[in-house]
């Protein structure tokens, strides 16, 4: 194999294909990245058997052949590269790469033991608008569950029908539900996502109006985005039944300002950031004014929201972190508290809002 291509081009290709690579691995090849060189083209590919990235730049292809290089390393190395011209030549189990008046050299991994990724184009599909993915994965991602007892849990359930899709993300404190319209399917189906996959989709994707087209093929998803291609493995196994979750009626429902509540948020984490309380916030509720109590032995807070309640007055407490994380993604001026009581789940939503996103987070022992 040899190539010339602009270093620029390569840097960016690397920079989006190594999220692939895998971190810890027994099988040594998945911590490299594959270099294809076909006729006027180069292929970087990278995989980790679950999450698979590949990107294509322009390249002037002398001799076309494959090559594995180490991911980590290749990929300091050609970001700090520039503009100017690269060469890539690859024999045998070398690389060397040609810059300026410089040259490097990489030992490369066998490229027959490098896995074949999957294609599943003409298959199922659905297409969103790229700002309605981006703003759906946004509000849900952030609650997925880290706990690896719980696999199923640990991707986005996606619940795609004709006219929208629903995504819902839960760790076993708190869960997001976003619906989003859809443009068109050929599938009527649920799926849950691996959260890393849908997150690097995501940065990927222009917040703008165009469209995304997702592909789906039995237990794989794949997304082309411009010259960027990913493809996942889809997570197995039933994804909880989420509706038995979320409470249906409400004894009191509290209107606040998202400005002020998220600032008032922000100072009281500050004064209950200790391991011994948790983060630990209470509200009490009367019709007028909401008090955002925080405690802790550096110091206390005692901060005051006018508010509309309608229902009764009321006093719970919560990890106020769960509130911190979900308020930095809504949009709305005005936020909704549906609550019961003081001992059970909260539903969250902005003004108006609660067919399209809600946010639950479960309260914990009043201080």
């Amino acid at each position: 194999m040899r190539i010339e291509c602009n270093g620029n081009d390569l840097g960016d290709a690397v920079a989006k294909v190594i999220k692939a690579v895998s971190a810890r691995s027994t099988n040594p090849v998945l911590e490299g990245i594959k270099l294809t060189a076909e006729e006027g083209t180069l292929t970087l590919t990278a995989t980790d058997l679950e999450l698979s990235i590949e990107h294509m730049i322009r390249a002037k292809v002398v001799e076309t052949g494959d090559a594995v290089v180490p991911g980590k390393l290749f990929g300091e190395f050609v970001k700090k590269l520039t503009a100017q011209n690269i060469v890539l030549t690859a024999t045998n189990d070398r690389l060397k790469i040609n810059y300026d008046r410089s040259e490097g050299e990489f030992g490369c991994y066998p490229v027959e033991q490098f896995p074949i990724v999957n294609r599943i184009d003409d298959t199922q599909y659905f297409v969103m608008k790229n700002a309605d993915f981006r703003d759906l994965v946004n509000k849900v991602a952030f609650s997925v569950c880290t706990d690896d007892a719980h696999p199923t849990l640990k991707g986005v359930l996606m619940e795609i029908s004709s006219a929208d899709v629903t995504a819902v993300a839960l760790d076993g404190y708190r869960l997001a539900k976003c619906v989003k319209p859809i443009v068109s399917t050929t599938a009527e189906t649920s799926r849950v996502v691996p959260v890393r996959a849908i997150m690097e989709i995501s940065r990927l994707v222009p917040d703008n109006d165009e469209e995304i087209r997702f592909y789906l093929h039995r237990n794989y998803l794949m997304v082309r985005i411009n010259a960027t291609t990913i493809t996942t493995r889809l997570i197995d196994g039933d994804f909880v039944n989420y509706r038995q979750i979320v409470p249906q009626h409400f004894e009191t429902q509290v209107y606040i300002p998202k400005t002020l509540f998220e600032e008032a948020i922000d100072r009281a984490v500050l004064l209950a950031r200790t391991e011994k309380n948790n983060y630990l916030v209470r509200f009490d509720i009367s019709q007028t004014n909401m008090t955002v109590r925080s405690h802790s032995d550096v110091g206390t807070l005692e901060e005051n929201i006018p508010v509309k309640t309608d229902g009764a007055d009321i006093y719970i407490s919560f990890n106020a972190r769960y509130f911190t994380e979900f308020l930095h993604y809504m949009s709305s001026d005005t936020i909704v508290l549906n609550l019961t009581n003081s001992t059970s789940a909260c539903i969250i939503s902005p003004v108006g809002g609660l067919d399209e996103y809600i946010y639950l987070v479960l309260p914990v022992r009043s201080i």
